[in-house]
């Protein structure tokens, strides 16, 4: 167990203890940054599990999606469904540049792909914890495992805290726990007066229970438009067709804007694929026309147009009554408008998510008009910092939710460390 450090006041921050709640990669970029920018400062990093940086270690297939390439924060903040507004401002004293000549400094140089997802060279997550381990065990952060935080109070301008492992004391806290599933779990914090927009999740798979189009699990188009009917709500990009739904890119961005929306809706609502977005239906109607005309002899079925995946053209052809091995020619007027429709706006029925594996997110947590976005300090408790999924903010897929661990986790250990601007490093 720590020494307790003795209750007086008066000193500098820097001079005192930093506890650091929760070892994942907003906890840890802060820990590693208060104890390298503030020598003096002691630094104790909790982790109620095994194992730190657990999210870092299988993000991206186990490669580590480490930010995004975009570095205009105007274009940046709107890759955020909840915070963008609070982000601008902290964006604008680490960025993603910033976090990208980090990494280089330590070694780590990132590459960018075609997406704009940016990963390190070596194209393994492990490059990233070595890193962070490294500049913990150079700076001296204390990393006590298996200790969970039970509650916590403020007394005598001091921090109290509850763990799993015994009472700890501090004269700054970071709180960098990541989302709580359950409204409840924000007790502790609620009880040191801050505000908790409601816990959702964001970032999931849309489920359709029995639904045929799952008997196409494994096809993939890259270009489609999905849209919640009866909404605003619509996305486009990559998607994939899964054994409980669909899934990909697009749908996760869809699920991460529509958050609060489709919880509200239990989950149950029709989707509507666009299969073709780059056309519209007039122009689909008349390659079907012409087909007819030039290709009457050649059955519906035999290919695909518009690239789309010969497995998803014959079940869409099906699905608006065409039999297998009729013609152009053949095609009645009233199959051709079901199949014209299913093409341009399939209706699929929802009912129910999945979590998409480690790309779950958190969308809630604390009111961000609570904390400053400028130290990531609260506004309610002095001495008291946050960082990463515990406040509400979340992004969409591609970097965007680590890239928010690195800002804020770098912004409040400057603060802490009551330092000057610095150059972002």
């Amino acid at each position: 167990m720590l020494r307790p450090l003795p209750h007086s006041g008066g000193a500098p921050v820097s001079h005192k203890r930093l506890v650091v709640v929760g070892g994942g990669a907003a906890g840890f970029f802060g820990a590693v940054n208060a104890a390298r920018l503030s020598p003096g400062l002691e630094v104790v990093l909790l982790e109620k599990s095994a194992k730190v940086l657990s999210k870092v270690r299988v993000s991206g297939g186990g490669r580590c999606n480490v930010t995004h390439a975009c570095f205009s924060i105007p274009d940046m903040i709107r890759r955020y469904p909840r915070g963008g507004n609070f982000l601008k401002k902290a964006f604008a004293h680490f960025f993603t540049s910033d976090t990208i000549e980090w990494f280089r400094e330590r070694g780590v140089a990132l590459k960018t792909e075609d997406d704009g997802r940016m990963f390190p060279v070596s194209d393994r997550s492990e490059t990233i914890v070595d890193c962070l381990v490294h500049e913990a065990n150079r700076y001296g952060v204390q990393i006590l495992l298996n200790r969970e935080v039970r509650g916590m109070r403020r007394e005598d301008r001091r921090f109290l805290l509850d763990t799993s492992g015994g009472p700890l004391d501090a004269d700054a806290v970071l709180i960098a726990c990541g989302g709580y599933p359950k409204a409840a779990s924000f007790a502790w914090l609620e009880a040191l007066g801050h505000t908790i927009e409601a816990p959702l999740p964001s970032l999931f798979t849309f489920n359709m229970p029995g639904h045929p189009i799952t008997e196409l699990m494994g096809v993939s188009v890259p270009d489609a438009q999905v849209k919640i009917a009866g909404s605003k709500l619509v996305e486009r990009g990559p998607v994939l067709i899964t054994h409980w739904g669909c899934s990909g890119p697009a749908v996760l961005r869809l699920s991460a804007w529509g958050a609060r929306e489709l919880a509200d809706k239990a989950y149950d609502f029709t989707l509507l694929i666009n299969w073709v977005p780059a056309h519209t239906q007039d122009e689909v109607r008349s390659l079907f026309q012409q087909m007819r005309a030039e290709q009457g002899s050649q059955a519906v079925t035999k290919r695909s147009l518009w690239g789309l995946p010969q497995r998803l053209w014959q079940f869409l052809a099906a699905s608006g009554g065409i039999p297998d091995g009729m013609r152009w020619g053949d095609l009645p007027a009233a199959a051709q408008n079901v199949f014209i429709r299913h093409l341009c706006a399939l209706e699929l029925t929802v009912k129910g998510k999945t979590t998409f594996k480690e790309e779950f997110v958190t969308c809630g947590g604390i009111r961000l008009a609570e904390v400053d976005p400028q130290t990531m300090a609260s506004r309610r408790v002095p001495g008291l910092y946050f960082a990463g999924e515990i406040l509400d903010v979340d992004g969409i897929t591609g970097g965007y939710n680590f890239q928010h661990a690195w800002t804020s986790g770098f912004v409040a250990a400057r603060a802490i460390a009551d330092l000057q601007p610095l150059s972002h490093r």
